[in-house]
């Protein structure tokens, strides 16, 4: 079982943000691996620190982690900070410890600062779901315009840091002497200049190539979630650092008859007097196709059939939800003479005087059912 990342971090649920930057930092100090050399348990629970930071300092990741725990970063296509390498982590320093980058300690015996791989830049784009796609998951393919290598480009070693990709300082503070490292100010942390480019290249070698991106979208996402596809965004500059990730916002297209609440789905069904007096049977949508059901007879204004498992899957895997069927007993407007006369003379018969039982519940109890 993966371990909570408050504990990991050593702080309580309702920890503020900067009693979780403050335990990170402790935690960051402790386990780094320029202090704990050859220490493969030591970088074990820096790795773990560095992706509960990850989480809990994003409000929105941290809310979802608090409702739904690991679950709500699995299986979702990159929901999360797991998997996270020792690139993403040492780019959190910067925040951290302020300034760039961090590095090495002085007087533990790291050898100076870690080098770090430059990343390319992020792409987001839109994907709109139909409520079908989202109950059954869907695999769509999306043109992305993203910043490649632009063949023929050549590179040389940048002169200002020789190739490391960083500039290092030394300061003293609190905790001693601490070495830290910001990305090369000439480079730009890629460790290496442009000897030549194409005509078709721009001031960092790349151009813009039109790829087709397969994304799985997994079933019972929600309207403004967000996946991740690695590696699919720009490529970094000096060709040898690692792609930026695509961003994909989920947004959820309107149905014509369903209502989405949740997992659970509505549906506005009116039938006639008549039909509701004598009972009939109708032919409704669902996600997954047309399903005819019966209304009995006598059926009240206001009735909730409920359809187990004709809702949405769930995104964490607990099943699915349900399909509420209300139903509407439709009232005419108008009524030619005939029609008038036959209501007038049953207005004081017996068996069209409202006369409710306990059956008949009242619309706050079958709201409290609709949740139940």
């Amino acid at each position: 079982m993966k371990e909570d990342f408050y504990d990991i971090l050593g702080v309580s649920k309702g920890a503020s943000d900067s009693e979780i930057k403050k335990a990170y930092r402790k935690k960051a100090i402790e386990y780094h691996p320029d202090k704990n050399p050859g220490d493969a348990t030591a970088e074990e629970k820096f790795k773990k620190a560095a992706e509960a930071y990850e989480v809990l300092s994003d409000p929105d990741k941290k809310a979802r982690y608090d409702q739904f725990g690991h679950q709500a970063f699995e299986g979702g296509g990159g929901f999360g900070g797991g998997g996270m390498n020792m690139d993403d982590i040492f780019s959190q320093f910067g925040d951290i410890f302020g300034g760039g980058g961090f590095g090495g300690f002085g007087g533990f015996g790291g050898g100076g600062g870690r080098q770090r791989r430059v990343k390319g830049s992020n792409l987001r784009i839109r994907v709109k779901l139909t409520l079908e796609d989202i109950a059954n998951g869907v695999e769509k393919k999306i043109k992305v315009k993203r910043k490649i290598q632009a063949p023929g480009t050549t590179y040389k070693t940048c002169g200002t840091c020789k190739g490391a990709g960083q500039v290092t300082r030394v300061t003293n503070t609190i905790l001693g002497r601490m070495q830290t490292s910001s990305a090369c100010p000439t480079c730009g942390g890629a460790g290496q200049s442009i000897d030549h480019r194409p005509s078709d290249a721009d001031g960092q070698g790349l151009k813009v190539s039109e790829e087709t991106v397969s994304i799985k979208i997994p079933a019972g996402v929600e309207d403004g979630m967000q996946l991740k596809v690695s590696g699919k965004g720009n490529e970094a500059p000096g060709g040898s650092g690692i792609a930026g990730d695509l961003l994909v916002a989920i947004e959820e297209l309107d149905h014509p008859y369903l209502q989405r609440e949740g997992d659970n789905l509505h549906y506005d069904l009116y039938v006639s007097f008549s039909e509701a007096a004598l009972g009939t049977s109708k032919e409704i949508d669902t996600v997954s196709g047309k399903v005819r059901i019966k209304i009995e007879e006598g059926v009240q204004s206001g009735k909730i059939l409920r359809l187990r498992g004709k809702g949405i899957p769930s995104i964490n895997g607990y099943g699915k939800g349900d399909l509420l069927v209300h139903v509407n007993v439709w009232t005419p407007k108008t009524l030619n003479k005939e029609q008038r006369d036959f209501f007038e003379r049953m207005s004081n018969d017996d068996h069209f005087l409202p006369n409710p039982d306990s059956k008949d519940k009242s619309f706050f109890e079958k709201v409290k059912d609709m949740f139940s």
